[in-house]
């Protein structure tokens, strides 16, 4: 793929970029592709010093694929093996960013598309894409955990397609965010740090990280996952039965890829910690004012927790570190104007502006 490629919109999308590298993709399946991945790598220079003395920050915004989330890069491979099978329907429990990116690429597809929501438990930015794209929206009295329980059982019917990350597929397509992230730094990073809800994301980072090493010998990155203090099982070691933050998408108690999380952790020589709502809203907030870059609360999680890992102890001089921001600040702005308040309107004259500006 050529540099002329990637800059005037030819980009393919996941599954024509790394078909070489995803051996369950069978030759003759077309893909369903909104043209995801690619997302930029940008540094966050004065954000990173307060990480420790030469250190580099580096945010993977996957809030700017095209449904806004990470969850494109699974669902792409998901849905295309879905209608490839010959399914007719997809069906997903979701705290928001999943039924978006299920009902997206399930229009992409044309197959029916069914989502399982938490009642009052998603934001209204991602519960407004589910019906845009004409997903048929199941609302139930119950958590995530409940919903995904659900979601299972139909699914063993044959009747539809669960597109949720119990389904390996969803894995093998998020991995392709490591490749992306070696072609775009040049080299693997020395740590890594994301969010973690249902544990799909840190299982599909490890897994791709290490089919990179593989092929280039380097060394492997420590993983970092942070969860909210309200929803953290795999801090506490014990399931969740009522998960709450503000953090709607990573409001999870029983983590389905918990295993894989744990594997994440260990094998990296890494740590899953938890970080508070306030820590996160703070960390969203810096995010944005001190990089330029609009997230979604979740996705404020892994900032949130490098720097309270950086106040105890910074880390060593020339980490240089990857924070994966996971969703788009649009997909909850409620959340995100929480204390904002405009003053008063003023006369629309030049003083009482720069009175106003103390210009």
């Amino acid at each position: 793929m050529s540099e002329l490629a990637l800059t005037t919109g030819r980009w393919p999308g996941l599954l024509v970029r790394y078909r070489d590298r995803l051996p369950s993709l069978p030759p003759d399946a077309q893909p369903v592709t909104l043209h995801e991945g690619m997302t930029p790598l940008i540094r966050a220079e004065r954000i990173e010093q307060a990480l420790g003395g030469d250190v580099e920050l580096y945010v993977k915004f996957e809030g700017l694929n095209p449904t806004g989330s990470f969850k494109d890069r699974g669902m792409t491979m998901a849905v295309t093996l879905a209608k490839y099978r010959g399914a007719k329907a997809v069906i997903c429990a979701s705290t928001g960013n999943t039924s978006a990116s299920a009902a997206a690429y399930a229009a992409r597809a044309g197959l029916r598309c069914i989502v399982v929501l938490p009642k009052g438990k998603i934001a209204l930015g991602k519960l407004s894409q589910a019906f845009i794209y004409g997903a048929e929206v199941v609302e139930i009295d119950g958590n995530f955990d409940q919903a995904l329980e659900i979601v299972r059982q139909l699914g063993e019917t044959g009747a539809v397609a669960v597109v949720n990350s119990i389904n390996p597929d969803r894995i093998e397509g998020q991995k392709t965010i490591a490749f992306e992230i070696h072609e775009q730094l040049g080299r693997l990073p020395t740590h890594h740090a994301l969010p973690v809800g249902n544990a799909g994301n840190i299982t599909a980072h490890w897994r791709g990280y290490r089919e990179v090493a593989a092929l280039t010998g380097e060394g492997l990155p420590v993983m970092l996952g942070f969860q909210a203090e309200g929803a953290a099982p795999l801090v506490l070691g014990h399931p969740v039965d009522h998960p709450e933050t503000i953090a709607t998408a990573i409001r999870i108690g029983r983590p389905a890829s918990w295993d894989g999380a744990i594997e994440a952790r260990d094998d990296s020589g890494g740590a899953i910690e938890a970080v508070s709502d306030w820590e996160i809203f703070a960390a969203q907030r810096r995010l944005a004012r001190e990089a330029g870059i609009f997230c979604e609360p979740a996705s404020a999680a892994p900032i949130a927790g490098l720097l309270k890992r950086a106040a105890r102890s910074p880390l060593p001089p020339g980490s240089v570190v990857v924070a994966t921001v996971t969703g788009n600040g649009l997909k909850d702005p409620d959340t995100a104007a929480l204390g904002a308040e405009l003053k008063p309107a003023i006369p629309a004259l030049l003083g009482p502006i720069r009175d106003r500006l103390g210009l």
